[in-house]
């Protein structure tokens, strides 16, 4: 592996040593954010910790993370703690820690550790996807009315999902992170999510489109904070998103 690849995995390993310790523990701290949001006291160790590792290994390098902001320059680490913290505090296993390298607006690395589901995906630009050792690509599916789409939160999804809900084989609500990345995967074809920020998507959106994917907001543009996210096997990608869009904006 390249160095700042093998250097992803263990900033993955420092998370979860945090992060699994204290997973389905009775005396987790847990307090909700001006965004309404709920956070853990191993939200925010996972990430301390990342940041200490990269403060000590890595000159020049910086931080953006979900709980701690972020440190500017044009080289950072991009970090999603723990993207499923509801599920995390409930003992739900679907929650990962999302890492991404971005040098001067790319992403060049990403790693994405899910240690309680035991998986583990990661990627590297031109280099391809994998998924715990093996390489990973998408489905060939070619037609909507045979694939399997997903979402995380059904309530907050714009007319236009129950669209392509309508017309897929099946529907599932694999969540989060996961959801994206069993589109790496193959086993999932289109993956969608009302709003993502930064760390939400810069990992799994450098993972999907090094396993052959495709992702954007619905109407088609380039993924942006705070804007709907959508990821797909490519093939699928425009009738997904004509779908999506035609009634979001409506």
């Amino acid at each position: 592996m390249e160095p700042d690849l093998d250097f992803a995995h263990e900033l993955a390993d420092a998370a979860d040593a945090v992060t699994v310790a204290a997973f389905r523990t009775r005396d987790l701290d847990v307090t909700t954010k001006a965004d309404s949001t709920p956070v853990s006291a191993a939200d925010r160790g996972a990430e301390e910790s990342i940041r200490s590792l990269v403060a000590s290994r890595r000159s020049g390098e910086t931080v953006f993370g979900e709980e701690h902001g972020d440190d500017g320059g044009d080289v950072r680490w991009i970090v999603d703690p723990i993207d499923g913290t509801r599920n995390y505090i409930r003992g739900i296993p679907v929650w990962a820690t999302l890492i991404a390298l971005e040098r001067e607006g790319v992403v060049d690395v990403a790693v994405v550790s899910a240690p309680a589901l035991g998986r583990r995906w990661w990627a590297s630009r031109g280099g391809g996807a994998v998924a715990d050792g093996d390489r990973c690509s998408v489905s060939s599916v070619a037609r909507l009315e045979d694939a399997v789409v997903s979402t995380t939160s059904p309530p907050d999804m714009p007319r236009g999902w129950t669209a392509l809900s309508e017309k897929a084989l099946a529907v599932r609500g694999f969540s989060d992170f996961w959801q994206h990345c069993l589109v790496a995967e193959g086993a999932v074809d289109v993956a969608t999510d009302y709003e993502l920020e930064l760390w939400d998507y810069a990992a799994i959106a450098l993972i999907v489109a090094e396993a052959g994917g495709r992702c954007s907001t619905f109407e088609g543009d380039v993924p942006l904070p705070r804007r709907s996210f959508v990821s797909t096997n490519r093939a699928l990608h425009d009738a997904a998103t004509s779908l999506l869009a035609s009634v979001a904006a409506s």
